[in-house]
């Protein structure tokens, strides 16, 4: 009973954390997603510490875990535009292509740092080790 209580306050927390998202870009009438704000509000409240990984590694691993479970509904949404496709999606493959790229190019420059800083950091303490 104990683990599926924490479960759920994790999960609440990042139902409240997306909501914080999507309330955001409603009353501000921002032009992005509602789930892309919640995730940098997200981030945000990571860094500062406010919230710990531990508080939601639990109910994010497992959300992650069944992605592809929710991507189904997209799925066969996307079945409907079939007209769209045969059209426009040229258009469609060339901003997925473009998108792709960009995040794999983030997430290299992404891994470099991370890379770079952990051996900056390694190479200090053993400097002041010896």
């Amino acid at each position: 009973m104990k683990k599926v209580c924490k479960f759920l306050i994790q999960l609440i927390i990042l139902i409240v954390v997306y909501q914080v998202g999507n309330l955001t870009v409603k009353y501000l009438h921002l032009q992005i997603p509602g789930n892309v704000l919640g995730i940098v509000v997200l981030l945000v409240l990571l860094w500062s510490g406010l919230i710990k990984v531990e508080q939601i590694e639990w109910a994010a691993g497992w959300l992650l875990k069944h992605l592809g479970f929710f991507f189904i509904p997209i799925s066969v949404g996307l079945m409907t535009l079939g007209d769209i496709f045969k059209t426009k999606g040229w258009i469609l493959l060339v901003i997925l292509f473009i998108s792709a790229i960009m995040g794999i190019i983030a997430a290299g420059k992404t891994t470099q740092v991370v890379i770079t800083k952990n051996q900056k950091e390694n190479v200090n303490y053993h400097d002041h080790a010896l």
